[in-house]
């Protein structure tokens, strides 16, 4: 029952991720709903509350909840835990990438602007890169893929931030250190970088639907520098065709 919950929490909350489990093999789909539910619970956790220090105890039970399953404690009652905790139980080093990306979150609690490009790099890395990277571990990634999954995860994670972006400036952060349309066509062609360098790489097959959410990143990425002010304006999209044929090629032939 906890995965269901799970299961319905990601396809209400998170539709991408969704859809890219749903076309999974059905053997795995277990092992990514709660990586997935998690990641959610902790993205809302800084919008829960107005006040930052309210949002970031929430982060915190968080922090403390993923570090307690992973030494063995039994922490029922919550869907998301109860199917977290067997993970964590066969792989602890899951709960500390969790806990990084919870870490991370803390920088959606406050208003203050990343310092520089560097810190914003290390929070896409952070969110997107650890979520992927725990994907892929529980699917069978070893140590040697783990450089390109991130690379792969920074570029998909960035064609979602792009796609936040709008939101995040309404609730009033500051998302870019540079904003200006031809510093994020730059950013966007990085992201492509990166997403290239990665498919050039052998990701063992099992692993590869923990990348299957990043399916039409590199289609986003490239409007993005071709039209960067779509970004702002809130028009960064891919026709509803256009992102279901992408992750149809990813499940049946097995790219990423």
């Amino acid at each position: 029952m906890s995965l269901m919950a799970c299961a319905q929490l990601v396809e209400a909350g998170d539709p991408d991720r969704f859809a890219a489990t749903m076309a999974a093999p059905v053997a795995v789909r277990d092992r990514l709903w709660p990586l997935y539910a998690v990641n959610l619970e902790i993205a809302r956790a800084p919008w829960a509350a107005s006040e930052p220090m309210v949002a970031e105890m929430r982060l915190q039970w968080w922090i403390d909840t993923i570090g307690e399953l992973a030494e063995g404690a039994d922490r029922r009652g919550h869907p998301v835990t109860e199917a977290l905790a067997p993970l964590l139980a066969t792989d602890p080093g899951i709960g500390i990438l969790l806990q990084s990306l919870a870490e991370a979150r803390r920088w959606d609690c406050w208003r203050e602007p990343f310092e520089d490009r560097a810190a914003f790099d290390t929070y896409l890395d952070a969110t997107a890169g650890n979520l992927m990277w725990a994907a892929a571990r529980v699917l069978g990634a070893t140590p040697a893929s783990e450089t390109a999954i991130r690379d792969f995860a920074w570029g998909a994670g960035l064609a979602a931030y792009f796609r936040a972006a709008p939101e995040l400036e309404a609730r009033g952060r500051i998302p870019f250190v540079d904003g200006r349309p031809a510093t994020l066509a730059t950013l966007a062609s990085e992201g492509r970088v990166r997403i290239a360098r990665a498919r050039k790489t052998g990701i063992p097959r099992a692993a590869r639907p923990a990348l299957w959410p990043g399916a039409y990143a590199a289609r986003l990425l490239a409007l993005a520098e071709r039209e960067p002010q779509r970004i702002a304006a809130g028009t960064l999209a891919l026709s509803v065709f256009s992102r279901n044929w992408a992750l149809l090629a990813c499940a049946l032939t097995g790219r990423y």
